[in-house]
């Protein structure tokens, strides 16, 4: 079929979702994202926790009306709920008190299917996707692999045109995932699956490869298509081979790449202290420096073969990549980790040592940690409450990222000795030594 020709499912130009904010300027999700999608293909939505993917699959279901951009629906206008669209969520949303036949029909039973009928269609959708003899079990009765699959059947069940899919693997362990994706792929390449075309959301980059005819990375803050990669490998896919190895790791290196100002071992302090932070613990940090520090990397590591060794995913690995590189331990570049000599210092350092390092880093790099330290040292009683730092960040950020930067600037704060946290008053301090020095 002639994609260019045909009228797509999907078409979305300028879409752009905003959330106002009281006495601050909106927060923008998503932004100027255009996307198409037609019969007869898979698409991934690639990209990080953060980036729009689940909101602008909501607004493709029609859920969700954007605050600006056109989306149409068969070539019109969508108005509401889009007819003929289903959707399987990360988490297994089924109904403990009903029988996975029961969960099975409920979507029939809204749309007003006779009863002999909804049974008929959804014997026919549990046998499809594997759980023939479960008809009458309960939810408690089965593994997570098997309630995903309960899941997948009620949304077949109704034989929708386009079948979303929401970090549908996310939630269950590895061996299950890739028995469910595999599953998935032969059902689709054998056209069993009464579905036209499928939108996936992930942030598992084999994942997006192994499924998808094309993959959309997103960009972060906010969300925007940054690349629109076409996947030329035939089904089924080979994991291992050479080329599919190639595509991994290209698109690491996009979602690494940086300008060449930002990519730097020892970036420039911003003037500003509203920079979100991502929660990584420093127990993790060190771990991966002495990590990278040893055989076989030697201070470099390619991150897929990173993400494979350590079981991580993208969105596991960047931020703890992109938080090394923010403070000057390592330098994330075109899909490599590569330690810094500040990074081989921290590395090889005894713990009390560790701790200056640490200190010093942040200090240079995280300018909330100096503006915290000032007001602690400009206050007589050598206290400061955390509410006031957390009202500013909420002035440039949500309220999730604020908490989370806030509670991120705490543990390396504490950690690195430049002031205590008392969490019951919400109060920053110094501890007795410190104030006694002051004195």
């Amino acid at each position: 079929m002639d994609q260019n020709a045909a009228q797509p499912l999907v078409k979305i130009r300028n879409c752009r979702q905003a959330y106002h904010k009281d006495a601050s300027a909106d927060l923008v999700v998503l932004d100027e994202v255009d996307l198409s999608l037609h019969e007869g293909e898979i698409v991934a939505l690639l990209g990080r926790s953060g980036s729009g993917k689940s909101t602008l699959l909501r607004i493709v279901a029609g859920l969700l009306k954007p605050t600006a951009g056109e989306v149409e629906w068969r070539g019109k206008e969508l108005k509401g709920p889009a007819e003929g669209v289903a959707m399987v969520f990360q988490s297994f949303a089924l109904f403990p008190w009903l029988t996975v036949q029961e969960n099975v029909e409920l979507g029939l039973e809204a749309l007003g299917v006779k009863k002999d009928e909804r049974e008929e269609r959804s014997e026919e959708a549990i046998d499809l996707i594997g759980l023939g003899g479960y008809d009458t079990a309960y939810p408690k009765e089965l593994s997570g692999g098997m309630r995903q699959r309960v899941g997948l059947a009620r949304a077949l069940v109704v034989h929708p045109d386009l079948l979303l899919m929401d970090e549908p693997f996310s939630a269950l362990d590895v061996l299950t995932a890739e028995t469910l994706r595999t599953d998935l792929i032969d059902l689709w390449m054998d056209k069993k699956l009464p579905v036209k075309s499928i939108l996936i959301v992930t942030h598992n980059i084999e994942e997006a490869v192994l499924l998808s005819d094309r993959i959309l990375v997103f960009s972060s803050n906010p969300g925007r298509v940054a690349h629109e990669l076409t996947v030329p490998f035939p089904h089924p896919r080979n994991r291992y081979d050479p080329a599919f190895r190639e595509m991994v790791d290209n698109i690491y290196g996009i979602m690494t790449r940086r300008a060449p100002k930002e990519v730097q071992a020892v970036p420039a302090v911003p003037t500003g202290f509203a920079t979100p932070l991502h929660p990584v613990g420093t127990n993790l940090m060190a771990g991966l420096l002495e990590t990278l520090h040893n055989p076989p990397y030697d201070g470099r590591a390619d991150l897929p073969a990173l993400a494979a060794a350590l079981q991580y995913e993208v969105d596991e690995l960047l931020p703890l990549g992109e938080t090394l590189s923010m403070l000057g331990f390592a330098v994330l570049e075109e899909g490599d980790l590569i330690l810094t000599e500040t990074g081989k210092r921290f590395a090889e350092a005894e713990t009390e040592d560790r701790k200056e390092i640490f200190a010093a880093q942040i200090k240079a790099h995280v300018p909330l940690i100096n503006a915290i330290r000032a007001v602690i040292d400009q206050r007589s009683n050598h206290r400061a409450s955390a509410v006031r730092f957390r009202d500013e960040l909420e002035d440039h950020m949500s309220p999730e990222y604020a908490e989370e930067t806030l509670r991120t600037v705490i543990s390396w704060g504490r950690y690195a000795e430049i002031f205590e946290y008392d969490e019951e008053a919400q109060q920053f301090g110094l501890e007795e030594d410190d104030e006694e020095e002051d004195a």
